[in-house]
C-alpha cells in the first residue's frame, strides 16, 4: 500500500510504503500524484519512505516502479529514500548514480534530515 504524506511543498511528492506495495497503487495513488505535479511544476522532488510493516512489491508495481524513472529522466530535481530494507538499500548504493538527479539515501532515524534535504531550496 501506499500512502500520500502531507505537509509537503507542492514540487515534493511525499510517500510512505506499507505492506505489500501493488501494480494498483502505482496507478491508483503514485502515477497521478506524479502526473498532477509535472502540470504545475518543471522538477519535481520525491520522497520514498518504507514503513516498519513494508513487505515489499509485487511485479506489477516493481515495473511501475523502473517506468516511473524511465519516462520523465529530466523532470525530476532530487530523491531522498528512507529505508533499512536490506535490499533497497543494496540497489540504492549500485544504482543511484543512473538516477539524473541527486539522490540520498536515509535511515530510519534520519527521517527528519530526509525531510529537511527533500525540501532545502538549495
Amino acid at each position: 500500500m501506499i500512502e500520500l504524506l502531507t505537509s509537503f511543498p507542492d514540487n515534493v511528492i511525499a510517500l510512505s510504503c506499507k505492506g505489500q506495495v501493488t501494480r494498483e497503487d502505482y496507478d491508483g495513488i503514485l502515477v497521478p500524484a506524479i502526473l498532477e505535479a509535472l502540470k504545475r511544476h518543471d522538477k519535481i522532488r520525491l520522497l520514498y519512505k518504507t514503513s516498519a510493516d513494508f513487505t515489499g512489491y509485487d511485479l506489477g508495481a516493481m515495473w511501475e516502479d523502473l517506468k516511473i524513472g524511465v519516462e520523465h529522466p529530466t523532470r525530476w530535481e532530487r530523491v531522498a529514500v528512507v529505508t533499512d530494507v536490506d535490499w533497497i538499500v543494496q540497489m540504492m548504493r549500485l544504482f543511484s548514480f543512473l538516477w539524473p538527479c541527486p539522490t540520498k539515501l536515509f535511515s530510519p532515524s534520519e527521517t527528519t534530515q530526509a525531510y529537511d534535504w527533500i525540501i532545502a531550496t538549495n
